[in-house]
């Protein structure tokens, strides 16, 4: 299993994620994107105090503590992700000898397969809560750092598209008819409100630009 940190350098990450260990592998990535994503909006938040944005102050304030939580929240999915990686890839090397073994490998495949499946989707829970605040700031934040906070919002984008993909995957191969239902419903629609907040925030963001 990699020995990725948070606390790593980002030479050291990137080295790391295009060798050829498997892991940080996409959702590591996706979570990183992420986080670079709620550092977006909470600096365009920490730079949109003092008494011009007084009117606005309570809801700033919220939104740089909610961007702290979520980049904690990154972190603990970066390596969340390599253990479910980890754990997917020991349950394939189980024995499967016997009709027992074969059950109990079964078994460990699927709970692995969720797992891997719960990890990036609360990942994508995250996009949504970031993307949220960030397009809640659009109409009313500095505008000499709106263009950051357009970037923000094609992060968390771009972040929870990634996690999607990692999630497809892992739903291809998952025998519960039914659980995959619920997961791609849920899905879709989380995605959809990601998409349309961002494009919202972009508009804006935009407009703002040329005024």
């Amino acid at each position: 299993m990699s020995t990725i940190t948070w606390d790593d350098s980002i030479r050291s990450f990137l080295q790391q994620a295009g060798s050829s260990n498997p892991t940080p592998g996409g959702g590591s990535v996706a979570a990183l994107v992420a986080a670079l994503g709620a550092s977006m909006t909470s600096m365009v938040s920490n730079l949109s105090q003092g008494e011009k944005f007084a009117h606005i102050h309570s809801q700033i304030a919220e939104v740089i503590e909610k961007m702290s939580g979520l980049t904690a929240e990154c972190e603990e999915l970066l390596h969340a992700d390599i253990t479910s990686f980890s754990q997917y890839m020991d349950a394939f090397k189980l024995p499967k000898s016997t009709d027992e073994e074969k059950l109990l490998r079964k078994r460990a495949i699927h709970e692995a397969t969720i797992q891997a499946i719960v990890v990036p989707l609360r990942l994508i829970e995250v996009c949504r809560t970031g993307m949220a605040c960030t397009h809640s700031l659009a109409e009313s934040s500095n505008k000499n750092v709106i263009s950051d906070l357009g970037i923000g919002a094609i992060l968390f984008e771009a972040a929870a598209q990634s996690a999607l993909l990692t999630i497809e995957i892992n739903l291809a191969s998952l025998q519960d008819l039914e659980l995959k239902s619920h997961y791609s419903d849920k899905l879709s629609s989380m995605i959809s409100e990601i998409g349309d907040l961002k494009n919202k925030a972009i508009q804006i963001t935009r407009a703002r630009i040329m005024q």
